[in-house]
């Protein structure tokens, strides 16, 4: 989750690829926030492991952009 500008949900998505490599379709769901100040970006993937989720993780969690990874 993220505040909803410029392009976050490619922002996170490019993220998502570096680790997993091509999506699926359907793979990505967008969803703003009653306000719209924030998006919710939901990618389901099929991990190869625990080392491969726990870096997708850090990377995420690390972006100054990304406010919350679940």
């Amino acid at each position: 989750m993220g505040l909803a500008r410029g392009g976050f949900d490619s922002l996170v998505v490019g993220i998502v690829r570096r680790h997993v490599g091509n999506l699926k379709a359907g793979a990505v769901v967008t969803r703003p926030s009653r306000s719209g100040k924030y998006a919710c970006v939901t990618v389901t993937i099929q991990a190869q492991g625990q080392a491969q989720l726990d870096q997708l993780y850090r990377e995420l969690s690390a972006h100054e952009r990304i406010i919350m990874v679940l």
